[in-house]
């Protein structure tokens, strides 16, 4: 099965129908590309995309997005593509954190002079480290928001890079191989368990790992980013709206998109990528799809899997070298709206068992429903908990029901310790692992978050958009700069520009 190219355009095959996907792919065709989007699950979007039960709708994944403000990253593409922003609420908090044995919250104000009031009560003592991160998060907003390409991989990208760079660049340089953990020793805030401890938190929901390991520069944003004039919004109706308009964008000036369509291989002839095997998923056909270039919304995982034996020794070693990625498992509660306490903000974070690892369900990201955001009937709502979870434990396991089963119980045990959830006020209960996650998204083992942004991961360390295969690409949160649907639609736009500016 063969789709017809437009005459005179370049033929583009998109792989994935995550946001950085949608996004590229609306881009390119809103540029003139004949763009065919392919993925193999029942709806676009990805780790933001949505499921029903019962009359409540549940974000996957993603409940929060960044970059609607103007000037945002998600406010300039739908102004190209001259589509409507979704209707959001901005949440402030951003998100309520409770610390082990405290029942009065850290509170992540919108408003940066009410969050530097709560952290200096908070926090006594630590003003000049968060001084250091606003500091350095201005400056690196401002670097951002020239459009660098990181990491530069031909001198095309090297040009955009040095335009990007100005005098308040250089301030961010002396921090470029800085962790977190490196900065809380210079500012002799190591031993502060209770602020290490909100740091890891934070942390870990933004760059996979903890504070120690944080690089400083992306750590200043993650941790700034949901302050006036930017902000942390929860979208009207569910994270699939951000999807639905790309996809609109996109068939509107004549892209195509494909469910269920699984791709199984990128063909690459003298370097240079070609065209993608398809399979149908329903009726199992299989065809070969030409293109002049390939815009891979994957994981670097499945991408070297996708490649097999024309993957790069170097990339499919360096990609062998990673640290361990994360899972993640998720409880998805419908329930009466009883059970949630007055005045709840729409996102909150719980550590439990503060002495167990990091990362084994010890930690709870929480997002809330709020009446009349259309995710809950009348009187219901939606709870969302995830926690983050090493994948093997889930593939290797001889009772995965049984495991499964253990974590539901234990997510609502500790849920229960804040909202009201008993029998009579619980109406839906689901839960996702790592291989729910792999069996609906085809990432990698289930994985989810992209790419620890350790300092040999992040920014100018990382994975470039322009891999080592002439005319194929790279987006989504393998790549700078990284998680989230802002951080993946960056990459996105990078992708164009560079495509456009090789005049193909």
């Amino acid at each position: 099965m063969l789709y017809p190219v437009g005459t005179g355009k370049s033929r583009v095959v998109v792989i994935g129908a995550g946001i950085g996907g949608l996004t590229a792919g609306a881009l390119l065709a809103r540029r003139g590309y004949s763009v065919l989007i392919v993925d193999q699950a029942i709806v676009p979007g990805g780790c933001a995309s949505t499921f029903k039960r019962k009359g409540f709708t549940f974000d996957v994944g993603a409940t929060q997005v960044a970059g609607l403000e103007p000037g945002g990253i998600h406010h300039r593409i739908f102004s190209e593509l001259e589509i409507d922003l979704p209707a959001a609420t901005p949440c402030d908090p951003a998100c309520a954190v409770y610390l082990p044995g405290e029942k009065t919250p850290i509170n992540v104000w919108r408003d940066p002079d009410k969050w530097d009031e709560e952290r200096c009560q908070q926090f006594p003592g630590s003003k000049p480290f968060w001084q250091l991160i606003s500091t350095l998060f201005q400056a690196s907003w401002n670097f951002q928001g020239r459009d660098p390409v990181l990491p530069p991989r031909n001198v095309w990208d090297l040009w955009q890079l040095t335009k990007a760079v100005r005098s308040d660049t250089l301030i961010t340089v002396p921090y470029s191989l800085f962790t977190v953990g490196d900065a809380l020793r210079a500012y002799k805030l190591a031993h502060d368990n209770r602020l290490r401890t909100f740091l890891d938190l934070q942390l870990k929901l933004y760059s996979q790992v903890s504070a120690e390991e944080t690089a400083l520069l992306y750590a200043a944003t993650a941790l700034s980013v949901s302050q006036l004039p930017h902000g942390l919004f929860h979208l009207q109706g569910s994270m699939q709206v951000l999807s639905d308009r790309l996809v609109s964008a996109l068939e509107r000036d004549g892209g195509k998109l494909l469910m269920r369509h699984a791709v199984e291989h990128i063909h690459v002839e003298q370097g240079k990528a070609t065209a993608v095997v398809i399979r149908n998923t329903k009726t199992g056909e299989v065809w070969t799809e030409s293109a002049d270039h390939v815009v891979a919304n994957v994981t670097v995982q499945n991408l070297v899997q996708l490649l097999g034996e024309k993957a790069p020794i170097g990339y499919k070693q360096r990609v062998e070298k990673l640290p361990p990625a994360t899972g993640a498992f998720v409880v998805y509660l419908g329930v009466d709206e009883s059970a949630i306490p007055l005045g709840c903000p729409p996102h909150l974070q719980f550590m439990y068992n503060p002495n167990g690892p990091v990362g084994e369900n010890n930690s709870l990201f929480v997002s809330v429903s709020h009446p009349g955001d259309g995710r809950a009937p009348a009187g219901k709502a939606t709870i969302i908990a995830s926690s983050f979870v090493d994948p093997q434990q889930w593939w290797n396991t001889e009772n995965y029901q049984g495991l499964k089963q253990k974590y539901t119980l234990e997510a609502i045990a500790h849920l229960a310790e804040f909202f009201y959830l008993k029998p009579e006020t619980i109406i839906h209960v689901e839960a996702a692992t790592p291989r729910t996650f792999a069996h609906y998204t085809a990432r990698d083992q289930g994985i989810v978050g992209g790419i620890g942004q350790r300092i040999p991961t992040f920014g100018p360390f990382g994975f470039a958009n322009r891999t080592p295969i002439n005319h194929l690409w790279l987006v989504g949160d393998s790549t700078h700069p990284g998680e989230g649907t802002a951080g993946v639609s960056y990459s996105a736009l990078t992708v164009v520009r560079q495509i456009e500016a090789g005049k193909f």
